[in-house]
């Protein structure tokens, strides 16, 4: 029970800390103190929210076709390997993150409106938290499923939270291009670990 857990905790992870225009924005807000709380809540509510229909909802929708197991299995595969690829291939580039510490305050409510904006229209976020998620979870049932679910939310939450919180103590660690190449080279072992637990179940 505890793998399942562990697992759901891995995967999660491993996608979130990918360079990415929501990171960037909850980490800036972290800098300048603005709504802190409201926005680390917020990313982590919305991930949980994806993250139960994924499960919930794909499996759901297996049990009724279970024919496509299969393929959904192969489809989780070639798209971990291929995020891994994309993240190990970002290990050998430069890139850092530029923060800009000197904008004006900004009210709560658009700050929570930009963030519903990034998470919702990136396309990326569903297919990480509602297919990826989904698909790997549907694969558990009964309790093993929830506590995959409850692993892969609070890796969300811990992720979320740490980033806003700690950002002012961070951003000068991750504004060298080499913090990002151990990042990017933690999240490519993951999604390979993943795939590989996906193709020895097939």
């Amino acid at each position: 029970m505890l793998s399942s857990f562990i697992n759901g905790f891995l995967i999660s992870i491993g996608l979130i800390v990918a360079i990415g225009a929501q990171n960037i924005y909850v980490l800036k807000r972290g800098l300048l103190k603005e709504s802190v709380f409201a926005v680390a809540l917020t990313c982590s509510l919305i991930d949980a929210a994806l993250i139960i229909a994924g499960v919930k909802g794909l499996g759901k929708l297996l049990e009724a076709f279970p024919q496509f197991i299969i393929y959904i299995t192969w489809f989780g595969i070639i798209f971990l390997i291929a995020y891994g690829v994309i993240a190990l291939k970002s290990t050998f580039s430069k890139h850092s993150m530029k923060v800009d510490t000197h904008s004006s305050k900004k009210s709560t409510l658009l700050i929570l409106a930009t963030l519903f904006s990034l998470s919702f229209l990136n396309p990326h976020v569903y297919l990480d938290t509602v297919i990826l998620i989904g698909t790997i979870g549907s694969k558990y049932v009964g309790i093993q499923q929830n506590l995959f679910v409850l692993g892969a939310t609070a890796a969300s939450i811990i992720w979320f939270f740490a980033l806003a919180y700690g950002s002012r103590v961070l951003i000068p660690l991750f504004k060298q291009p080499i913090t990002w190449k151990y990042l990017d080279f933690f999240t490519a072992l993951v999604m390979f670990f993943v795939a590989y637990t996906l193709y020895d179940s097939l």
